[in-house]
């Protein structure tokens, strides 16, 4: 509710993007791929069309022990680039056939070889306008930022009613929540995609941990509580393939709640701690840390008043004040997200999205069951300590 209201009334931070220096940063562009046979020449093809001073950019393809045609799509993209230097930037090819597999594991070898002083990170299934790599690069001019976010925009929205609605979350996440946050300066998040960070900086901060699923979460919380900053580049806009099955979403969704919760029990007790950032920034961090166990919490609670109601416990007149306050929240709390869809649909200029709202309710519970589920098997994983294997989201889009 208080991003909605500061969108809608509040002086909006822009980012970097009006800075002008001739002296471009040197940059990495990773992209990190298993099995993306689908949709990895589309993004080759993409990064070619980037604008960039092309003797301070390259491009290192991380084949992470593909089984399909991916490593001969590599290759042959690698060979193009040979033949035809002009068109393209510096092209490299990192194979894995060994260790460990996951995106922390090969970002992390990828960093031991490029050149850049930035890394930026793109998924295999993304499509980068031309502008981005400039967006993105120059907000690493103001020395405190450590990473940087863009926006991520679904290329496939149209495809199902499913589609639609991620591609409003999405709007909501982003043009609301994370520039809202940006704006008052609180916890904007990296990504792990569309976003970037300082090489030397994670190296020297021990780059990625390798048995954590959301790897980005964790460096969000690791640079903030080494005195870093976060940027948020609303502008610099970058195109994702959206799940388009509902099984391929509920496994997408348990694994964020799964990853997202193993780093709410490493950094819960060092962001309250931490002297490095204000009262507002540790509120935020907290907020933004326990998102995905607040499902689980529901479901709980529910249990609770269903074996209060059975064994006669439940008594309206006792529970008069933990009942107003449901009802406030309910009016209030429970609809908030659906005010940030609305004014995220009318900052894009398409209000007419708004008709999607209703789905959302279902949308919701269906949210709601995953990521408590996933949230579960953070805590199953807390206790047993059980290795972590990474799971890729299934891909649908040709080329």
């Amino acid at each position: 509710y208080v991003f909605t209201i500061n969108r809608f009334f509040s002086r909006q931070k822009i980012s970097y993007n009006d800075i002008i220096d001739d002296n471009a940063l040197s940059i990495t562009v990773l992209v990190p791929m298993h099995n993306e046979e689908k949709v990895v020449a589309g993004s080759f093809e993409a990064l070619r069309r980037c604008e960039y001073p092309r003797d301070k950019l390259e491009v290192i393809a991380i084949n992470d022990h593909s089984t399909d045609k991916t490593r001969e799509i590599v290759d042959f993209y690698i060979q193009r680039s040979k033949n035809e230097p002009g068109e393209w930037p510096m092209l490299t090819a990192l194979h894995r056939d060994s260790g460990p597999r996951g995106k922390q594991h090969a970002i992390n070898d990828a960093m031991k070889i490029a050149k850049g002083d930035i890394i930026l990170v793109f998924d295999a299934d993304y499509v980068p306008p031309v502008g981005i790599l400039r967006s993105l690069g120059i907000c690493f001019k103001d020395p405190e930022v450590g990473a940087v976010m863009g926006r991520v925009v679904p290329i496939n929205a149209a495809t199902n009613l499913l589609t639609r609605l991620q591609d409003l979350e999405r709007s909501g996440g982003y043009q609301v929540d994370q520039q809202a946050r940006y704006n008052l300066g609180l916890v904007p998040q990296y990504g792990g995609t569309v976003g970037g960070f300082r090489k030397d900086l994670i190296l020297a901060l021990g780059g990625f941990k390798g048995n954590v699923l959301a790897e980005d979460t964790e460096l969000t919380f690791r640079l903030l509580l080494n005195g870093w900053k976060v940027a948020y580049a609303n502008r610099a806009e970058c195109y994702e393939e959206a799940p388009e099955t509902w099984q391929v979403r509920a496994r997408q969704i348990r694994r964020w709640s799964r990853g997202h919760n193993q780093v709410l029990f490493a950094y819960l007790w060092p962001i309250l701690r931490t002297p490095n950032l204000d009262f507002w920034e540790k509120v935020d961090g907290v907020l933004l840390l326990c998102i995905y166990v607040l499902p689980l919490m529901w479901w709980l609670s529910l249990l609770d008043m269903l074996i209060l109601l059975f064994l006669g416990e439940l008594s309206l007149i006792s529970g008069a004040l933990p009942l107003i306050l449901s009802i406030v929240y309910g009016c209030i709390g429970n609809f908030a997200p659906f005010y940030e869809l609305a004014m995220a649909a009318m900052l894009d200029g398409s209000s007419e999205r708004v008709r999607l709202l209703p789905y959302f309710l279902y949308y919701f519970a269906f949210s709601l069951w995953y990521t408590a589920v996933g949230a579960v098997e953070a805590v199953i994983d807390r206790i047993s300590g059980r290795t972590i294997e990474w799971k890729k989201t299934d891909r649908f889009r040709q080329g």
